[in-house]
């Protein structure tokens, strides 16, 4: 079993920051590929960005990609997403996901995740 937390959501202006983060217990961090999601009400569920257990491979939707940077710092058991110049159709729901992998991949469908966070509502205002 893997316990996700997300934190960090709010309210921010269009063209503002924010970092949210996803802490992790119940499995060793480091074997996780991890990613995150998002969803609006009525929508499926969104892919954002993922990366893999050493970190060393990255995948962003092209919605985000140049603006938002996803990081995972295995000592802390915690995956970060900078969210820089935020629009407001960002406003969502933020999920952070992960599943247990020997291999060194990303993961950029929903169904290929096992274990959810409560998710973090993000409001971006215009």
């Amino acid at each position: 079993q893997v316990q996700l937390v997300e934190s960090g959501g709010g309210l921010v202006q269009a063209g503002g920051s924010l970092r949210l983060s996803c802490a992790a217990s119940g499995r060793t961090f480091s074997s996780l590929t991890l990613g995150w999601f998002r969803q609006t009400p009525g929508a499926e569920r969104e892919f954002v960005a993922a990366i893999s257990w050493l970190g060393d491979s990255t995948s962003y939707a092209d919605s985000v990609k140049g603006r938002f940077t996803i990081s995972r710092d295995n000592a802390k058991n915690t995956l970060y997403l900078q969210m820089n110049s935020l629009k407001p159709e960002g406003t969502a729901v933020y999920y952070c996901a992960a599943q247990p992998t020997f291999y060194a991949t990303v993961v950029v469908t929903a169904e290929g995740y096992r274990y959810w966070g409560q998710g973090t509502q993000v409001t971006v205002s215009s």
